[in-house]
């Protein structure tokens, strides 16, 4: 049994009866099984913190806030993979011992999984991006409308290029959109997305439109409108244009905002609502990249790091 942990609570997450599994049952080795204690003497610890009582009380959602919690401690993702091996394991001795109903690290992700984000622009790369379409350009009005609202509303490609006119409410400052599923949400745009539409729509759409644009707010040069391709190739564009060398995608516009968004003291759940996630597990993630851009910066400025 761990020292650091209180008799009780060792007792009500049954933390000497897992060591007991682990020398006999399990076989592990000894170096294993020296490391898996100490992991669940550190979970069943936290765990306790945060208000479980004992193992029975412990949810996916739990579980998924300790892994980051371990990312935030600073732990290696070899030392992370361990963990959530060690909770795996620890999980499946208490349903086999039918001390739990249910198995909350089933869909335990390891650090291995988890989705790595693009390079994520800096505002300065942004603005830059943002300033390019030259009104030599013909369809000037289009790209800058489109980057501007593709940044400035954090929206999926295909998100952007199926908006319909409708959609646009410019007096309201807002933009309905249609997500994942089909799901409506309503994101608030700035005065720059909105003076930049505002242009588009009186200046240069109705010349685009030739009977086929469906009433879709962003066309092709035929008319038509826009496909995915064909937005990636504007995109592309202008960040050759002004020499940005970092990998871009569109999706790399809507990282940048959310990640601006956190950066500047941002409420997460606003943020979720804004990128119409679903769970909030999914914007956590910027959040540690975040944290990772927080940790370089001590690390490279404080005289102490």
């Amino acid at each position: 049994m761990s020292n650091s942990l209180d008799d009780a609570v060792a007792l009500a997450f049954f933390v000497e009866r897992f060591d007991d599994f682990l020398a006999l049952e399990q076989g592990a080795s000894v170096q294993t099984s020296r490391a898996y204690k100490l992991d669940i003497a550190r979970f069943v610890a936290y765990a306790n913190v945060k208000g479980a009582k004992s193992a029975i009380d412990v949810g996916a959602r739990t579980l998924r806030e300790y892994v980051y919690h371990l990312k935030d401690l600073g732990l290696s993702p070899a030392s992370i993979r361990r963990n959530v091996s060690a909770v795996r394991t620890y999980f499946k001795f208490l349903l086999a011992e039918g001390h739990v109903v249910r198995d909350p690290s089933e869909r335990l992700e390891t650090p291995k999984k988890w989705r790595t984000l693009p390079d994520v622009l800096a505002v300065d790369e942004i603005e830059k991006l943002l300033a390019a379409p030259s009104l030599d350009e013909p369809l000037a009005f289009r790209d800058r409308a489109m980057l501007e609202l593709a940044y400035g509303a954090g929206l999926r490609v295909s998100e952007w290029i199926s908006l319909s006119v409708r959609d646009v409410m410019l007096q309201d400052h807002l933009v309905r959109v249609f997500g994942k599923g089909g799901k409506e949400r309503l994101v608030p745009i700035g005065r720059r997305a909105i003076g930049a539409i505002a242009i588009y729509l009186r200046e240069l759409r109705p010349k685009l439109e030739k009977g086929e644009g469906k009433g879709i707010l962003f066309l092709n040069a035929r008319g038509q409108p826009l496909s995915r391709m064909g937005a990636w190739k504007i995109l592309r564009k202008y960040v050759d244009q002004v020499g940005i060398t970092k990998p871009v995608s569109p999706h790399t516009l809507r990282h940048s905002f959310a990640t601006h968004l956190l950066e500047g003291g941002a409420d997460l759940r606003a943020v979720q609502e804004m990128l119409g996630h679903v769970d909030i597990s999914t914007t956590q993630i910027y959040t540690h990249v975040d944290r990772e851009y927080l940790r370089s910066v001590h690390k490279q400025f404080h005289p102490r790091a």
